[in-house]
């Protein structure tokens, strides 16, 4: 039978078509991807040494760097809520805080309520969270938890299980750890993943208590920087809102030094230790005594650092050597930014830069191409949704925030966000509550000033005071522009906007009284 040129171009379009149907069914059955999901406490973006700044050339960021050629670093990263039990209940749940109900610091995650774990573990994945948990009640969803109570400690943590849990921060009970934290938890990381199911695939939370303050730091980094004077941020001798139209006093560095002085005269009843005291300060002049304690904050911090940036090598050390490296997500973020002397301040909470930024790194050498730098606005609300993409489950419809994982692979369609929300809700008189919205090159805040019933919030309200930014000609947010007649349109749009992302994310404040008065005099 004679084989005609018809016949033979029908077999090969057959050929293809089977081809690329097998392609497609093996691209479903690809095997789904291990994650490691390393979360820092306040390790703010200044001291990664990946997004400039003074800061560059002093820290020790080895293995950051070596994440950031192998995989992509994101540039405006941003918390939704700057503090440490929130922002932890956002990255789990992809929500607001308003939606899963941890405002501040005394919140547990609701009982029962939807999260990241829960949701891989009903898919297959074995999951497990080390170290930092800081969400007051029992952590749910992960089989597997041996987190510390409250902040723990740096020396000789103690951690809980399943078996001796309370809810609460108690460390009565517990197993006592020897040596520093950072590497007991990346110890402990470990030895807990030698032990799994190797025909399953993990999401494994490795959270260091490291950097948060009183930022102690091993032995081995006790000399670091020793002999050295790090140069100081533009903003470090602001004194006040007179300097730059601020509108509140803020956390500033000599209630740090306080805090050592009370940790030096009663170390039994102060809540921590530090290290390297007693550090006196006695006979300066305010000049003098800011630079002296900006100098302290800023060593103490990067030696705790290092030892972030040492275990981080260490666990991507391991993940090689078990051959699992290219099919393991591995991120490394901290919860929020912190302040390390930008406007005289430490701590965080705000909307400002420093504050609001989370510094945030990821690898899979399967799907991510390594020494990307990407622009597009990333909230902590869109990590839960990434990693649910990423082990092959549609969206949950309780997550608020949405995966980037087309961003990071290359194929975005450039409708992702161009602005985002954020608000704070631990009202005090220095550091008032606030919302606020961020796009490309503006900033908009109210710092509405009222406490809400919240825990922990002072009752001392504060009145409504509005913030404007331009990120462009002032990146360091040192003029509060909202009375600048050249942004008076803009400021306007910016408050229609404002508007709009309350709306979409349902947090409108109808149950608050004080704050509908507040709207309608304010917008």
């Amino acid at each position: 039978m004679k084989v005609t040129s018809a016949s033979k171009l029908l077999a090969f379009l057959l050929l293809i078509i089977t081809f690329v149907s097998c392609a497609e069914k093996l691209e479903q059955q690809e095997e789904p991807p291990n994650i490691l999901f390393i979360l820092s406490d306040d390790h703010t973006s200044q001291a990664w040494g990946l997004y400039g700044g003074i800061l560059e050339d002093y820290v020790h960021n080895t293995n950051i760097k070596r994440l950031a050629n192998e995989g992509a670093v994101l540039n405006n990263a941003f918390c939704t809520n700057s503090i440490c039990t929130p922002s932890r209940g956002s990255i789990l749940t992809g929500q607001y805080s308003h939606v899963n109900q941890v405002y501040t610091l005394s919140e547990p995650l609701p009982k029962g309520h939807p999260n990241i774990a829960k949701t891989l573990s009903g898919q297959g994945y074995q999951t497990a969270v080390i170290g930092k948990w800081h969400l007051v009640g029992k952590p749910e969803g992960f089989d597997y938890f041996n987190v510390l109570p409250g902040q723990g400690l740096y020396w000789d943590p103690i951690l809980k299980t399943d078996a001796d849990w309370v809810d609460g921060y108690d460390s009565s009970k517990g197993t006592v750890h020897k040596g520093f934290s950072t590497d007991v938890i990346t110890d402990l990381t470990i030895s807990h993943l030698e032990k799994r199911d190797k025909e399953k695939p993990f999401l494994m939370f490795c959270n260091f208590k490291a950097t948060h303050e009183p930022f102690e730091y091993p032995e081995r980094f006790a000399h670091l920087y020793e002999d050295e004077e790090i140069v100081e941020p533009k903003s470090l001798y602001d004194f006040g809102k007179e300097t730059t139209g601020r509108t509140f006093g803020g956390q500033i560095l000599e209630r740090l030094a306080a805090r050592w002085d009370e940790a030096t005269k009663n170390p039994e009843e102060f809540w921590t230790d530090y290290p390297g005291l007693p550090y006196p300060l006695d006979g300066l002049d305010s000049i003098q005594k800011r630079k002296k304690i900006y100098q302290k904050l800023v060593k103490d911090f990067m030696r705790c650092g290092a030892a972030i940036d040492d275990n981080i090598g260490k666990l991507l050390d391991w993940l090689e050597s078990e051959g699992i490296a290219d099919n393991t997500i591995v991120v490394y973020t901290a919860d929020q930014g912190y302040f390390l002397g930008e406007h005289g301040f430490f701590d965080k909470r705000l909307i400002y830069e420093e504050s609001l930024r989370m510094p945030f790194v990821i690898r899979y050498p399967k799907k991510i191409k390594g020494g990307q730098r990407i622009d597009d606005i990333i909230l902590n609300i869109d990590f839960a949704p990434l990693i649910a993409d990423y082990a092959g489950i549609e969206k949950p419809a309780y997550m608020q925030g949405e995966s980037f994982r087309e961003i990071l692979e290359g194929n975005s369609d450039g409708n992702w966000r161009k602005q985002m929300y954020y608000r704070y809700w631990l009202h005090h008189p220095h550091r008032p509550a606030h919302f606020g919205i961020r796009n490309h090159r503006y900033k908009l805040a109210l710092f509405y000033g009222q406490a809400l019933g919240k825990k922990g919030t002072s009752k001392d309200s504060t009145a409504p005071q509005w913030e404007f930014y331009d990120l462009e000609e002032d990146p360091k947010e040192l003029h509060n522009a909202i009375a600048d007649e050249k942004y008076a349109e803009i400021i306007s749009e910016m408050k229609v906007e404002l508007i709009k992302e309350r709306t979409k994310y349902g947090d409108l404040d109808e149950e608050y009284p004080a704050m509908q008065e507040i709207l309608q005099s304010s917008f």
